[in-house]
């Protein structure tokens, strides 16, 4: 898929952002859009694809001027974690290449704070698959980098993920420490 089909991509999801308010609706509606992007052999350039020793990594592919959404490549080498992470958004990720162990738990109240975060289940996502990761009430998981290469994934994300204030959990103990993850440079 050359370049300008990316950019077709773009404009596509452009349009649905700006069409709703509703972010079941936008994921709903991007999801396809990604899964027909991934399965039309569209090729990430290299320097998106490159993986960290230390770290995953975020590329950004788009931001929107008005930083109502944003693309990504985001990728982790073999065996690499995320912390138990919170996104504040909506987000839509198909997998690239590789594969990639999502677990997942459920949202704290603010009641719950301080308390062990309730464990909601995992599910290994396979190069090609689509997965609405998170809407606003339901956005709490960790990614582990599963197999034998490194895991690439495209992230549709609503704001500009690199600048959002997100938490980070402690599972056990609930305890939470907000970050903003910023964005890496392609080489």
């Amino acid at each position: 898929m050359p370049a300008d089909d990316l950019q077709a991509f773009i404009n596509d999801v452009a349009l649905v952002v700006a069409s709703s308010n509703d972010q079941y609706e936008i994921t709903q509606r991007i999801a396809p859009r990604l899964s027909a992007l991934l399965a039309s052999g569209y090729q990430l350039p290299p320097e998106f694809l490159r993986p960290s020793s230390e770290r995953h990594l975020t590329y950004p592919l788009y931001i929107a001027p008005d930083e109502s959404w944003s693309l990504a490549s985001v990728v982790w080498n073999i065996g690499q974690r995320t912390p138990v992470h919170g996104h504040e958004t909506w987000g839509v990720v198909g997998i690239y290449s590789g594969t990639e162990r999502e677990i997942r738990y459920v949202k704290p109240t603010d009641s719950a704070v301080g308390e062990p975060l309730t464990p909601a289940g995992e599910h290994e996502w396979r190069r090609g698959q689509v997965a609405v990761c998170c809407t606003t009430d339901d956005d709490v998981h960790s990614v582990v980098a599963t197999g034998d290469e490194p895991t690439v994934g495209i992230h549709v994300y609503g704001g500009n993920i690199g600048t959002l204030n997100r938490p980070s959990y402690d599972p056990a103990t609930g305890a939470v420490h907000w970050f903003t993850s910023g964005w890496d440079e392609p080489a």
